[in-house]
């Protein structure tokens, strides 16, 4: 994996993929501008009636952009599509797809699919998720999209998050 790092190749692209979440509806303690003897305040209780979601995300190496979908589940389908989608993103090009051995990752149809459609599957080392590139850019959607913030819907949780993303890519 270091390897692929170092010297990514030049018939393809290197690119890291995970899952983040879960995604609920509490009130997340964090820093925010408040004014001074106004801090601000969390509900003391919530209820998770609108269920959980999860982000499926995906950092190209080479140019630094996240590209992401949430969803209700993290199972094997939801990975496969979203995988879909990073196919269609860049066609003709072998995709060198680093992930954790998490089992949708393995799935056999999983496999069987990036086999037909020019993607190389490259597992990191059990226990070694912190070798996915993309876990440094979790921690930045956790402290600038959800800490200090208590959205009532997923579509404000979701609009965050995009927000965030959208911001990265013009700065980077």
């Amino acid at each position: 994996v270091l390897d692929l790092y170092d010297h990514p190749p030049a018939n393809g692209r290197v690119v890291c993929v995970d899952e983040f979440g879960p995604l609920n509806l509490q009130p997340r303690a964090g820093r925010a501008w408040r004014l001074a003897g106004k801090p601000a305040r969390l509900r003391a209780t919530y209820r998770r009636t609108e269920g959980v979601r999860h982000m499926i995300a995906a950092l190209d190496l080479s140019t630094g952009k996240i590209h992401y979908r949430i969803r209700d589940r993290k199972r094997w389908r939801e990975f496969l599509a979203f995988l879909k989608t990073l196919r269609l993103r860049w066609p003709g090009q072998r995709l060198y797809l680093v992930a954790d051995n998490f089992s949708p990752h393995k799935h056999p149809n999983v496999v069987a699919w990036c086999a037909a459609n020019n993607v190389e599957l490259v597992f990191l080392p059990t226990n070694a998720s912190w070798l996915n590139w993309i876990e440094p850019e979790f921690t930045g959607v956790r402290h600038f999209a959800l800490n200090g913030t208590d959205h009532h819907s997923h579509n404000q949780q979701d609009a965050a998050i995009g927000a965030y993303i959208r911001c990265r890519h013009q700065r980077s």
